[in-house]
């Protein structure tokens, strides 16, 4: 259950700061992809966790 709600956290600061990366630099700069692949990887740890 721990796990679950640490991934929570990253997931939620690696959106913000994927939205301001976005806002600053554009939504097609390699920042923001590279910051929008490591949520999806956040992302698909956490739904196999819940799984």
């Amino acid at each position: 259950m721990l796990n679950i709600k640490i991934l929570k956290l990253a997931i939620e600061y690696k959106r913000k700061v994927m939205y301001k990366k976005a806002k600053d630099l554009g939504f097609t700069h390699p920042k923001v992809v590279m910051c929008s692949q490591e949520l999806d990887a956040l992302l698909n740890m956490y739904w196999k966790q819940v799984s």
